[in-house]
């Protein structure tokens, strides 16, 4: 039998001798996925693959009884069979701190803006969601400089809205100007599946130098792996909870769900999910609610969410578009007929809804915002009839009375790109309208 000695001896000796790298291979390469074997893995593991060409990361989607499955997040030059894999230590984190102000980053939180590094504190880029009964309720709106939102749509602190449009109809544009026009104290941007040049018309001409000041813009473009736009969306959201815990009001933008839903689906498929709706595989209707449901209000602060949504061929009811308004707190929808007549933004304001806007907005406000969407929807009742000559006036009175109206409410909802609209003001205009429909009523 060993001595005490003998065993404290052991011990020592296996404290001080050196480590060696655990390490597996690659045994399959199939686009950005990789099959690994001689590892035991979790998914979520992060890796870093050992290629002729240099090291390149790589995370753990899926495992089997004969490996595992990665996502590269880079590309797969150099890469092949037997290369070498080993586990990354520490796992995926970003470093967050108030230098991220004003800096534009890629998806693994490093600058791509050629600036210096960014120190700060090093955290995960997954963190749980809210408990239900931790949440502020949300009681203050939060104003936008946009006309059409502030009053028609009006938009809490901590609220997430979805901003519904098909391609070209304004919805960059209305995310520059909701960056410039808010009273958020931070603005944290992602940019999920843009192309390439659209990138810098964003920053210098939609947010412009005022708005970057203020703001941080996390960039993955349409050319970069799947696993990289989706780890986009994931560490602009960390970044926003990491302020709002420090006790900010943070605008999120996520440009565009869509895309980050499309990327999911390719991670899905990868992992060997089975395609469902439209191609789309479960785990993209399990990561939405896990991702929206981390905006909102914090014990601290807030998180206010601005998430657009590309609609297929003007669809308002594909399967991410059905999905978000489901689990979000409201909607704007661009409409392409209303942006073919040069008014913008091209908010429908009967089509959109904020469902906190009793909640924000006083009794007189209210009223207003109801008198307007009745002259609106009075004119659009009998629009197709007076596009064709068909319609006799007087027939309808309130058709009548909306359609004479119609001209200053929609002089009231146009707003030029760089205009920020002072929200008093607004509503002041907007009630003098409320009341010029309330007159010819009675």
């Amino acid at each position: 039998m060993a001595t005490a000695d003998t065993l404290h001896r052991l011990a020592t000796q296996v404290r001080t001798a050196p480590t060696t790298m655990v390490t597996g291979a690659v045994s399959r390469v199939a686009g950005h996925e990789i099959e690994i074997r001689g590892l035991r893995l979790r998914v979520g593991d992060g890796l870093v693959v050992h290629a002729r060409d240099g090291d390149l990361p790589a995370e753990v989607v899926g495992v089997a009884p004969d490996g595992a499955r990665a996502l590269l997040l880079a590309e797969t030059n150099g890469l092949g069979q037997g290369d070498r894999v080993s586990v990354r230590p520490g796992g995926a984190g970003i470093v967050v701190g108030e230098q991220l102000l004003g800096r534009v980053v890629d998806a693994l939180g490093q600058p791509a803006d050629g600036g210096p590094p960014i120190l700060g504190e090093r955290v995960s880029v997954e963190l749980d969601i809210p408990a239900a009964m931790t949440r502020r309720r949300i009681d203050q709106p939060l104003a936008t400089g946009v006309r059409a939102v502030d009053t028609l749509t009006t938009v809490g602190r901590g609220q997430r809205v979805g901003v519904f449009a098909g391609s070209g109809v304004g919805k960059s544009t209305l995310l520059g100007m909701l960056a410039r026009g808010t009273h958020a104290d931070i603005n944290v941007i992602a940019l999920i599946g843009e192309r390439g040049r659209e990138v810098r018309e964003f920053l210098e001409d939609d947010l412009g130098p005022d708005g970057l000041a203020r703001s941080i813009v996390v960039v993955a473009t349409s050319d970069q792996p799947p696993l990289v736009r989706l780890r986009a969306g994931m560490v602009a959201t960390r970044i926003a909870e990491w302020f709002a815990d420090g006790g900010s009001d943070v605008l999120l933008m996520l440009d565009s769900l869509t895309r980050l839903a499309t990327a999911q689906r390719d991670v899905g498929l990868a992992a060997g999910e089975p395609p469902t709706t439209r191609g789309y595989t479960p785990s993209v209707f399990t990561m939405l609610p896990r991702l929206l449901e981390r905006a909102g209000p914090r014990p601290n602060g807030t998180i206010t969410g601005f998430y657009t949504v590309l609609v297929d061929g003007d669809d308002m009811n594909e399967p991410v578009a059905d999905a978000a308004r489901s689990i979000l707190d409201g909607h704007l929808v661009l409409d392409r007929r209303i942006a073919v007549t040069g008014r913008y933004p091209a908010i429908d304001p009967l089509s959109s809804l904020s469902r906190l806007a009793a909640k924000i907005t006083t009794p007189d406000q209210q009223r207003a915002a109801t008198a307007a969407r009745a002259a609106l929807a009075a004119a659009d009742e009998v629009r197709d009839l007076v596009e064709v000559g068909a319609y006799v006036p007087g027939s309808n009175p309130a058709a009548d009375r909306g359609r004479a109206l119609e001209p200053d409410l929609v002089d009231f909802l146009r707003q030029s790109v760089s205009e920020v609209a002072d929200p008093g003001a607004s509503w002041q205009r907007l009630q003098e309208l409320g009341q010029r429909w309330e007159a010819t009523d009675a």
